[in-house]
Parts: C-alpha cells; sequence; structure tokens
C-alpha cells in the first residue's frame, strides 16, 4: 500500500529543464484531476459569490432550489463532489495501473456536472430533467470507477464507489423535497452527504499525511496507531449514521465527542513542528484540524452551547474547504511534473481559506450582532482564496505535464 502512494505522489522521471514552465498544447481532459480541479474552483468562487450576494445584498436569485437549499446543495454535490472525482479517477488509475477516463468520455462526465449547476438557472418545463441530470452524476462516476477496481482485485477500495452510492442517495432526497414529493428530506440527505464527505476526508488523510509528512519532513516519524485510526474511521461512521435522523442530543454529543478525541489523537500523532515550513504540508494538518473541531463544536451544539449551523461550517468552510484547496494545489502539481512547492500566491490562497472558515464559524458566536457582515466577510476571503488558485493553476490544468509524460 505504502508503495502504491508512493508511486502516485513522486515523479520517478527527472523534471525535464529543458521543458517550458508552461508548454503550449492543450490538455484538459488527459486525466480526471484537470477537469474537475478546475470546475472545482470555478464553481467555489461563483457560488459563494452568488450566495454572498444573496444573502448580504438581498438581492434575489431564482433557482430550481430555494436558496438555502441551492447553497447547501451546490456547495456539497456541486462543489465538493467535483474535487472528488477529480481526486478519485486520478487516484483509481494510479493505484490499480489501469486506465480511467479520459479524453471524450472524461469530458462527458464533466459535462454531465456542469450541465447540473447550469440547469439550476434555466426554467425548464419539466423540473424532473434538472433532478434527473444532477442524480445521475454521482452513480455514473461510481460505475467509472468500479470498472478498474474491479479488474485489479482492489477489494480495500471499493468503499469508494460504496461511498459515491450512498451519497447518491442524499441527493435524491434533497431532489425529493424539491419537487415536493417529501416535505423535509433536504436536510436529511445534505448532512448524510457532508458526514460522507467528511468520511472520504478522515480515509484519505489516513493515508497521504503520515506520508506526506515523511517526505517534506528529514527525520520525521508519524506515528500510526491501528487502534487509533479504526476507533476515528467508526466514530465518523457512527456519527453519519445517528446525525442526520436527529436522535436524542446527548447521543449526537457523545459520538462526537469521541470522534473528536480520536481524530485529535490521529493527528497529533501525525504532526511535526517543522511542518510550517511546507505549506502544502500544513494546510493538510490545518484541514484536518477543522475535522476535529468539527465534532467537538457538534458535541457543544448538542449541548447547546452554539448553534448546530456553526459545527456544521467547521467540517464544510473548514475541513472540506481547506482539505480539499489543499490536496487540490498539490495533485495538480505532481500530476503535471511540477515541483512540489506551493508558490506565494497558492499559501496566501491557503491563509485566506483558513481565515474564511475561522471568520464563519468563531465570529458568528462572538459577534452574533453582525452576523451578515460575518458572512460577507467570510464570503469575500473564500472568493480571494480561489482567486488567487484559479490565477495559478487554470493554466497548470489547462496545458500538458512539464516533462512530456502523458496524464
Amino acid at each position: 500500500m505504502r508503495e502504491t502512494w508512493a508511486r502516485w505522489y513522486t515523479d520517478k522521471t527527472p523534471m525535464n529543464t529543458d521543458v517550458a514552465e508552461r508548454p503550449p498544447g492543450f490538455a484538459l481532459f488527459a486525466l480526471g484531476f484537470r477537469p474537475f480541479f478546475l470546475g472545482a474552483g470555478a464553481a467555489a468562487l461563483a457560488l459563494v459569490g452568488l450566495w454572498v450576494v444573496t444573502y448580504v445584498g438581498e438581492v434575489s436569485i431564482q433557482t430550481y432550489y430555494d436558496p438555502l437549499n441551492w447553497h447547501a446543495h451546490e456547495m456539497v454535490f456541486g462543489y465538493a463532489t467535483a474535487v472528488i472525482a477529480g481526486f478519485l479517477l486520478t487516484a483509481v488509475r494510479n493505484w490499480t495501473n489501469i486506465p480511467t477516463l479520459r479524453a471524450q468520455p472524461l469530458a462527458a462526465l464533466a459535462a454531465l456536472w456542469l450541465a447540473a449547476r447550469i440547469l439550476a438557472f434555466v426554467p425548464v418545463r419539466s423540473r424532473w430533467l434538472i433532478a434527473a441530470v444532477d442524480v445521475t452524476f454521482l452513480p455514473a462516476l461510481a460505475l467509472s470507477l468500479a470498472g478498474p477496481l474491479l479488474r485489479s482485485g482492489q477489494i480495500h477500495n471499493w468503499v469508494f464507489p460504496v461511498i459515491l452510492g450512498v451519497m447518491a442517495a442524499g441527493n435524491v432526497l434533497v431532489h425529493l423535497q424539491v419537487l415536493g414529493f417529501t416535505q423535509d428530506t433536504a436536510y436529511t440527505g445534505t448532512y448524510l452527504a457532508v458526514d460522507l464527505i467528511v468520511l472520504v476526508i478522515a480515509i484519505i488523510a489516513g493515508r497521504v499525511i503520515p506520508f506526506f509528512t515523511e517526505r517534506a519532513v528529514p527525520g520525521a516519524v508519524p506515528r500510526r496507531r491501528t487502534a487509533v485510526d479504526r476507533v476515528a474511521l467508526a466514530a465518523v461512521v457512527a456519527f453519519g449514521a445517528t446525525q442526520p435522523l436527529r436522535p436524542s442530543p446527548a447521543l449526537i454529543g457523545v459520538v462526537a465527542l469521541v470522534a473528536a478525541v480520536a481524530h485529535g489523537m490521529r493527528l497529533w500523532g501525525w504532526y511535526d513542528r517543522r511542518i510550517w515550513s511546507a505549506p502544502l504540508l500544513w494546510v493538510l494538518h490545518l484541514g484536518y484540524g477543522w475535522i476535529v473541531a468539527g465534532f467537538a463544536l457538534h458535541a457543544l451544539a448538542a449541548m447547546r452551547v452554539l448553534s448546530p449551523l456553526l459545527a456544521l461550517h467547521a467540517f464544510t468552510a473548514g475541513g472540506i474547504g481547506v482539505m480539499t484547496l489543499g490536496m487540490m494545489a498539490r495533485v495538480a502539481l505532481g500530476h503535471t511534473g511540477r515541483p512540489l512547492q506551493a508558490p506565494p500566491p497558492v499559501a496566501a490562497a491557503f491563509a485566506l481559506i483558513n481565515l474564511a472558515a475561522l471568520v464563519r464559524v468563531l465570529f458568528p458566536f462572538a459577534l452574533p450582532d453582525w452576523y451578515v457582515a460575518d458572512i460577507g466577510l467570510s464570503g469575500a476571503l473564500w472568493a480571494a482564496a480561489f482567486v488567487l488558485f484559479l490565477a495559478v493553476y487554470s493554466p497548470i490544468l489547462i496545458r500538458p505535464r512539464v516533462d512530456g509524460r502523458p496524464g
């Protein structure tokens, strides 16, 4: 397993310094991370920008969803699933040595994702069309990954198509409410998807953060404790199974507290104070720290110390936002043949997105009278982070690798 990750994240072919840093050509559909990371970056900027204009500026926008469900749905099933799609389409190819979607099939899957984002704003006669297009994406992604995993016999990685399938069921719950078949299933479907994304982050982080730390920090020896890992992952599953169903607050609080402690122990075992010299490393540690904070805040919310909405945004704006930006930045560099060093604008983007999460989670608690301004400031910081990401990474994602290799 360790060798598999090493093969993915290290480039065994020396960098060809005679090749221009930004070679000519078009390679957007050469590998899965390219269109989906570019789409995710653009969506992160556009979706939050529109939401802030709607919420702070009181400008009405008409979509297939109501405003609150639109914001929640698109950040989870739009932005986050695009990052997951780009990551898994790239990772599965490297885990299995079997090609995943590329060229026209990859373009078609990316177009399906994009169509669901656009159709939400287009008045169509049949709202079923919007629902059908949006619901189809996650099963299509899962099926595209299932083939290589089945042919390679990698049973342990089947967890990812299964998670995508359950997320698709959560998406159906959202659309059932929008279409008028149910009264209150959008909440359950969205929360279920958020918890499953946290589970994906927890699984992947356990594989890559210790490995990245060893590679970037000479002499670092992150602690990997099997018992702690199992408790941490089991706690995420237990939280995801109970929290969307709204059981007793005491039960949610206990499960969330166990999860916070287990994931905190996990992160502490990986930590080395020298990570702060490597932005591509500290951003992932901070992102995982937001997952720990999210569980701790959910425990406090169960005791009615603070709003559950703030705990939710520790997961979304913090854990998911920071981790996905950090992973997109690193994967894109590694898979285009570039040195694994974050340019200064990207390091600034990492700082900005953490500030955005901090403002979104803590300011409403500390300054409740300034709630609308808090939302506006957080959104502006988030948008600035993704402006920097897109400015640096758009040409990287569109153009071929600098070392001439495929992908």
